[in-house]
């Protein structure tokens, strides 16, 4: 179960780490999430005591939070992520048309979070939409799932590359030992964890595994992102397509295609946590 100082930092219906080192979006008003194909954006199902994922507690991290374009000073302060010093968060990046990878992230988590209730989970947001004005910091969101002793993290994210860069991939923690960070116990089974995720994934939305790094495995592994550094369960983070690809975009920009993308996720996460027979 969660802890009571846990359960205070999430406590509101529920937007970190940059995944690389793109340019950020300009500060500007975010756009609203998607309502997604099957109910609200906001809510969840609840727990439930039955169902395959009974027993699990699975924390998913949603990057970035829409207020950070309003708090730039603040989510540029440093924090230590182990290897070194970082950002507190980043605004995320935009597609052409403004839409935000932080609206983007934080619908796709309501919708997987939807979905692993209800197959039994016991589900925790990083942060949730109205509870803050801006972040959690990388360190807090590392900190949110090693609290909650957590089966599996998952940072859910939008890549912000080149135009014709397409496609997903999973970011995988490297060996890190330094200061504050040691993924060594970590490593092996987040690499389980990141594969798993990257079929369901493929085979849920039928998108392709990214041409631009990862040599075709939609996989990519990392040692300088504080939530995988810091992180002492398994976790991951997904780049879900490229918002600066218009094809990329306008997939990621679909509520279908987002419940897909949902569904992929809880189906990967699940394989992980209950591999099949």
């Amino acid at each position: 179960m969660v802890t009571a100082a846990l359960a205070g930092l999430v406590s509101c219906q529920s937007g970190g780490d940059t995944a690389d080192d793109r340019p950020r979006a300009t500060a500007s008003t975010p756009k609203s999430p998607t309502t997604p194909a099957g109910g609200p954006a906001g809510g969840g199902t609840g727990h439930t005591a039955e169902g395959r994922l009974a027993g699990k507690v699975v924390v998913i991290d949603p990057g970035h939070n829409p207020g950070n374009f309003r708090h730039t000073a603040e989510i540029n302060r440093l924090v230590d992520v182990g290897t070194h010093r970082k950002e507190c968060d980043t605004t995320g990046t935009a597609a052409a048309d403004g839409a935000t990878e932080a609206a983007f992230t934080r619908d796709v988590s309501q919708r997987l979070r939807v979905l692993l209730e209800g197959e039994g989970a016991e589900v925790v947001l990083t942060h949730e939409a109205g509870a803050r004005a801006y972040g959690p910091c990388i360190d807090e969101r590392a900190r949110v799932g090693n609290e909650a002793k957590a089966d599996a993290v998952v940072s859910v994210h939008a890549d912000g590359s080149a135009v014709g860069h397409r496609g997903f991939h999973v970011i995988l923690p490297a060996k890190v030992s330094s200061g504050a960070a040691d993924t060594t116990a970590i490593v092996a089974p987040s690499r389980t964890l990141g594969e798993r995720i990257a079929d369901a994934f493929a085979l849920s939305t039928g998108a392709r595994r990214a041409n631009y790094l990862g040599g075709g495995t939609g996989l990519h592994v990392r040692t300088d992102l504080g939530g995988l550094n810091l992180s002492t369960v398994p976790k991951v983070f997904i780049e879900c397509g490229n918002m600066a690809d218009p094809e990329d975009a306008a997939l990621l920009a679909a509520a279908d295609w987002r419940q897909k993308a949902a569904q992929g996720l809880a189906d990967g996460i699940g394989d992980f946590l209950r591999p099949p027979v």
